[in-house]
């Protein structure tokens, strides 16, 4: 790489002023997330291909996704019945033989293909007519191209950039290759060097080189590491100011554990608590006392008890002279804890309310209830955050399913008079590693037991094509008088995914299949009220059979439902698939769940399946599930606060984050403030990228 004088923030330089770029290719460029130079170059080759073809299709499955180079030996168009062309190539790696397939084209492509010459090939490998095949690869011809500059001709190893319409790996590579030529002098570095010679990582400048240029895959792995960290180690420098912020600046309310309503509830219980409950209930009471704001994490599957263990904590507030709070993401939900609420607390001095949005009779009588005290559990939705509800005196915020809260509207409860303590509730187990980087400021306790009585809900992998013998199932448990969900994975009929949807699956069900029984549909495009209706019938068993997308997958209590049934199971991940068995099982009948699956299965859709029937364990699926499909599935929507790592891999690099968090907690416990002189790099980076995000969550 050449040298420059230019030393500007290469932050701050527009991509479109490199050369061969501009106006037009900036905007297909940003598409991709690239603005300025800088973005360019830490835009990292997703994989790289080898330009020497090695055989290799031996070693490979169907279903597998595969990148390979290969030599063309034949180009066919074979004409159908419609009268279109389908294009078929045949390629070779010296031992086996494979053939693309495009069913539809643009009229070029045919004379693309020359048979003698090389082609770089991605794409999932399936076989028809028991011959490997891959439809419509990603490809790249290897052949010498006149236009190629001379620096990409010579090499072996040739990096394979992210690409949107109108951008080609050659534009890209002559884009990456002209930002280092000119700016290479202008990198900066982002670790301090004692990080650096601790961990034995190349300077930034010679590691973003690596990542785009080397000929030698095992350092370009090894030198991805460097920049890994540092994505780890920053949002670890956040969760470490943060966590001191709260025990140095935030006191919290010194609770007394005087054993008035607690052992009341305890004894009036009609079952005994799991070893698991009563742990994190212990380890809830000593933050509780303790003179530090809580912030806790209960993490348990559905129906493992986290409603009670809460119970507990918020009896321990009120018996203190505070109010305590339970937010939950719907109506329903909240409803449902307060009816728990009341069955429970039934003889026992404590006045519950539950607040609803919207306008009602007697809402401005209950908010001035909770202004003065006298409703000392304060149950609801974000209608508990809205600026017209005032507490009396707030000593603990619980909230359920937090996951559907944003950090900002935690930070709003948090963030009340008196600096309560914290509970958040979530019925998706999180792997350690996103709870680290997600919760990094929280405790985590675990409710990782079951209650005695619970049945595992018998799981079933079943083909499309034996439907039939799923719905005389179904139907052997509806004459018992028990309830069924069917789920979809969409709304209505889309061209572009072959799937049942829950529209057409509702009328075959009502009109062919369950004629004499009582059939609902609900969906996420109907309103709120319109859904919470439908789920109420369901609830008091007006209806024998909900049909449904994934919105019943958080939620609704229903003990008399035992079946579950998942249309195109193999579109789920491993996460939603959890929580929808979740959904039956409440009871005390047997539980069944049958996942339908669609042929072909590719081997990720096979092992996700697989797992389900072979484990109930929601902690071990949810590992699965993150190394199966990464950390985007844990949130729905994309929550503010979730890590968005370009580098790092929460699955791989576990024993990185490790490291990563405890350098960052030992120099925040050292220099909170980073005004050392070696922490000079850390407090400038951190000040310009992480400041505005921790002011948004400090609380």
């Amino acid at each position: 790489m050449g040298k420059n004088e230019h030393q500007e923030a290469l932050n701050e330089i527009p991509v479109m002023y490199l050369k061969g770029v501009g106006e037009h290719r900036a905007r297909l460029l940003a598409k991709l997330g690239v603005h300025s130079v800088l973005d360019l170059m830490e835009l990292f080759p997703r994989t790289y291909l080898n330009r020497i073809v090695n055989p290799t299709l031996s070693q490979m499955q169907v279903g597998d996704l595969v990148s390979f180079s290969a030599e063309i030996s034949w180009v066919n168009l074979k004409p159908t019945s419609k009268g279109k062309k389908i294009l078929n190539v045949g390629v070779n790696d010296g031992q086996i033989g494979l053939v693309c397939v495009w069913f539809s084209y643009p009229p070029h492509l045919p004379q693309i293909f020359k048979p003698g010459s090389t082609i770089w090939i991605s794409g999932t490998l399936s076989s028809f007519n028991n011959s490997l095949q891959i439809n419509h690869p990603e490809f790249e011809i290897l052949t010498d191209s006149h236009d190629e500059p001379d620096f990409w001709k010579s090499r072996q190893l040739l990096p394979v950039y992210p690409l949107t319409e109108g951008l080609s790996q050659q534009l890209m590579r002559r884009f990456v290759l002209n930002a280092f030529s000119l700016y290479v002098d202008a990198i900066q570095e982002n670790l301090p060097p004692f990080l650096l010679e601790k961990h034995q990582f190349p300077p930034r400048r010679e590691a973003l080189q690596i990542m785009h240029f080397s000929q030698h895959i095992e350092l370009i792995h090894q030198t991805r590491l460097r920049f890994a960290y540092e994505e780890f180690f920053y949002s670890q420098v956040l969760w470490a100011r943060h966590r001191m912020y709260h025990e140095s600046k935030e006191a919290g309310i010194t609770f007394v554990n005087h054993r008035k309503l607690t052992t009341a509830l305890k004894n009036k219980l009609s079952f005994t608590l799991t070893k698991a409950q009563k742990r994190v209930i212990r380890e809830i009471f000593a933050d509780m006392c303790s003179a530090h704001q809580m912030s806790r994490l209960i993490q348990g599957d559905v129906g493992s008890g986290k409603t009670i263990v809460t119970l507990f904590a918020m009896l321990l507030a009120v018996e203190n002279g505070y109010q305590a709070a339970l937010m939950a993401p719907t109506e329903i939900l909240a409803e449902q804890h307060y009816q728990n609420f009341i069955r429970m607390l039934d003889g026992l001095p404590v006045r519950t309310v539950l607040l609803k949005g919207g306008n009602y009779k007697g809402k401005a009588e209950l908010k001035q209830e909770i202004a003065d005290g006298r409703a000392q559990l304060v149950l609801g939705t974000h209608a508990l955050i809205q600026k017209d509800v005032f507490f009396h005196k707030l000593g603990l915020v619980a909230v359920d399913e937090q996951h559907r809260f944003g950090v900002e509207q935690r930070a709003q409860l948090a963030g009340k008079e008196s600096h309560p303590d914290l509970i958040y509730l979530s019925a998706t187990p999180i792997p350690r590693s996103l709870a680290m980087t997600v919760y990094g400021d929280l405790q985590v306790s675990q409710i990782d037991e079951m209650p005695p009585n619970r049945k595992p809900v018998l799981t079933y992998i079943r083909s499309d094509r034996k439907f039939d013998t799923v719905l005389r199932d179904v139907e052997r448990e509806l004459k018992q008088g028990r309830q069924a969900y069917f789920v979809c994975p969409l709304v209505e009929e889309s061209e572009k995914l072959a799937l049942l949807d829950a529209q057409r699956l509702y009328e075959h069900l009502q009109q062919k299949v369950f004629k004499s029984y009582r059939i609902d549909l609900i969906h996420g495009r109907m309103p709120a009220k319109d859904k919470d209706a439908i789920m109420r019938k369901f609830k008091a068993g007006e209806t024998d059979i909900l049909v449904s997308t994934t919105v019943i997958e958080v939620g609704v209590d229903v003990a008399n439902a035992s079946v579950m049934v998942v249309e195109h199971a193999e579109r789920f991940g491993l996460a939603q698939l959890h929580q929808l068995r979740g959904r039956v099982g409440r009871g005390a009948d047997q539980a069944f769940c049958f996942l339908i699956g669609h042929q072909p299965l590719s081997s990720m859709a096979r092992e996700r399946l697989s797992t389900m029937s072979r484990s109930t364990d929601g902690f071990l699926i949810a590992e699965k599930d993150l190394e199966l499909r990464g950390p985007g599935e844990f949130f729905g929507q994309e929550q503010s606060g979730l890590p968005q790592f370009r580098f790092a891999n929460l699955v791989q690099d576990q024993a990185l984050l490790v490291t990563a968090r405890q350098d960052a907690f030992s120099i925040i416990q050292r220099d909170r403030q980073l005004m050392l002189p070696e922490h000079e790099i850390l407090r400038n980076i951190y000040m310009s990228k992480y400041k505005k995000k921790e002011e948004l969550i400090l609380y």
